[in-house]
């Protein structure tokens, strides 16, 4: 894994860098973090977890966006840092 970026900085929208670690930490920066930081959490672990990836940093800078773009957001950066193409048949 190498070090990878995905999503912007625009209203709506999540940037998530992606790292390698030993375990799993997800740093997050929401202005909505009091109401929805666990479920962003949740979804940006999720969404690893699904994609096999246990050992991560993430840094999530969120302005407000969705659920699916969250999981859009993790989804490319981790194709983007590990090389895998997980939309492949």
């Amino acid at each position: 894994m190498k070090e990878a970026t995905a999503g912007t900085l625009e209203s709506g929208d999540i940037m998530i860098q992606i790292a390698p670690a030993k375990g799993l930490e997800i740093e997050l920066q929401s202005s909505v973090e009091a109401q929805f930081g666990r479920q962003i959490r949740e979804v940006i672990g999720e969404t690893l977890a699904g994609l096999g990836i246990k050992d991560a940093y993430v840094r999530a800078v969120d302005k407000g966006a969705l659920d699916c773009t969250i999981r859009a957001r993790v989804t490319a950066a981790a194709v983007r840092a590990t090389g895998e193409d997980v939309w492949k048949d």
